[in-house]
């Protein structure tokens, strides 16, 4: 299979899942060190050559100039969501788009050498420290000047995760989407059994789908991103948000006693967690929620029902609650809910065209448009209208904004190379979750810890 795929407007389909991935080769202190050179250059079609001499000049017309935008919406659900997003795009600006799609993956693993190289004018990507370590980096164009225009369209935690570090605006973003538990309704009814709210139940619900023949807990951590949501719900749960924070910052050293009653918390749950997780992707774990084989699934909406779209699953009998109580004095006040969007590439051969394509994306019918389309992201422009939202997104909006704080998952909100050093941490946790392994993985993750951010 190729690894560039020069799609233009084509909602055709993609094996790929929809779902970023780590950049599993950055390394070192710096971060996004590139996994291999230039993969990614090939997304810049010669068709924006023409028109790099309209570019620059926010005086001329951008009208039937094009813009190239590179994407990692490679799943097919989340590709025709994309190229309907583009086609309004071009409708409102008379801007044409070229979409360069690559695979997921191979989109996060090159994206240094990507941007370092010929990228399109757009791309695709994530907000918070990803979108901020891109901007320092001056690999991204801030778009101020789009943000003056849309800025009444956003409340002040989508432009919190817009800007970068020097105070000016890098993103546009489009939706999130929260981590939460996954069931089918269906299975509980027969079953019997009722949603847990308490750490108790949620252990107790698991033993008892345990003894009824089912995987309580289906789990699937060959990509090695999967399985720092649960690290990071666990860490909220039961240190709280603004600790959860400063661990992925290092501000608290991963050696700390909370830490450890993390660890000892996800212990206990790994006798109902699906074996093998380290040799499953996340996609097989799914099919077995599907299936009814599983009886529960931690993950994203993104993903979880996506798939189950893509897979002409029974998307109606698709539920979830919110990842139960551990200490009452944090309740089920926080959670992962990952923002994506797009920036401007410091390359790019036609920035005012693309700025317009930007103020399109950042309005609410825009935002709607997208998610007639999408079925498990939830829009994030103030007042957003749309109709076609199903229950799991009407459910998403109300549980993410029950939560006094979001987060935005640990490989966005730690430096990257933390983030790849934990996923072999928590994969060597997941073959040995013993009392004398975690002090152990814990002692790593501090050493670790303490080379990337001091060096």
């Amino acid at each position: 299979m190729s690894d560039v795929e020069t799609s233009g407007t084509d909602a055709g389909s993609s094996p790929s899942p929809t779902r970023r991935n780590l950049l599993r080769g950055a390394a070192g202190a710096a971060g996004l060190a590139a996994v291999s050179g230039g993969l990614l250059t090939a997304c810049s079609s010669s068709d924006s050559s023409d028109d790099s001499s309209k570019s620059g000049d926010s005086g001329k017309s951008v009208a039937g100039s094009t813009v190239t935008f590179g994407s990692n919406y490679s799943d097919p659900a989340a590709k025709a969501a994309f190229a309907a997003l583009t086609a309004g795009a071009t409708a409102s600006s008379q801007v044409k788009v070229k979409i360069n799609t690559v695979d997921h993956n191979t989109f996060q693993q090159n994206i240094t050498s990507y941007l370092q190289g010929t990228p399109d004018d757009l791309f695709t990507w994530f907000a918070g420290y990803r979108m901020q370590y891109f901007a320092a980096q001056g690999l991204a164009q801030p778009i101020d000047d789009v943000w003056e225009k849309i800025g009444g369209n956003f409340g002040d935690s989508a432009k919190q995760l817009s800007t970068g570090l020097d105070g000016k605006k890098y993103l546009v973003p489009l939706y999130n989407y929260p981590w939460v538990v996954f069931y089918n309704k269906s299975e509980f009814a027969k079953r019997g059994y009722s949603v847990p709210t308490t750490w108790d139940e949620y252990v107790a619900l698991a033993k008892k789908m345990k003894t009824d023949g089912l995987v309580p807990i289906a789990f699937g951590d060959k990509d090695g991103w999967p399985a720092l949501g649960t690290f990071d719900i666990l860490n909220m749960r039961i240190n709280g948000y603004d600790y959860h924070i400063k661990l992925m910052k290092h501000e608290i050293p991963w050696t700390d006693a909370g830490v450890t009653t993390v660890f000892q918390h996800w212990a206990e749950l790994m006798p109902y967690v699906q074996s093998g997780a380290n040799g499953r992707i996340w996609q097989d774990a799914v099919k077995t929620l599907e299936t009814k084989q599983a009886g529960m699934a931690f993950q994203g909406t993104n993903q979880v029902a996506a798939q189950y779209v893509t897979d002409k699953a029974d998307l109606a009998d698709l539920d979830f609650f919110t990842f139960p109580t551990v200490n009452p004095k944090w309740g089920q006040d926080y959670m992962d809910a990952p923002t994506d969007g797009f920036m401007l590439s410091k390359k790019a051969k036609n920035p005012e065209a693309a700025k317009a394509i930007l103020e399109y994306i950042g309005t609410g019918p825009a935002e709607a448009a997208y998610l007639k389309t999408d079925q498990w992201d939830v829009g994030l422009a103030n007042g957003l209208q749309v109709p076609t939202y199903n229950a799991i997104q009407k459910k998403s909006v109300e549980v993410i904004g029950k939560c006094k704080s979001v987060a935005q998952f640990m490989d966005r909100d730690s430096d990257p190379a933390m983030a790849n050093a934990m996923i072999s941490i928590i994969q060597k946790f997941i073959d040995d979750p013993s009392t004398g392994n975690i002090a152990k993985l814990q002692k790593s993750a501090e050493a670790q810890a303490k080379s990337i951010y001091t060096s």
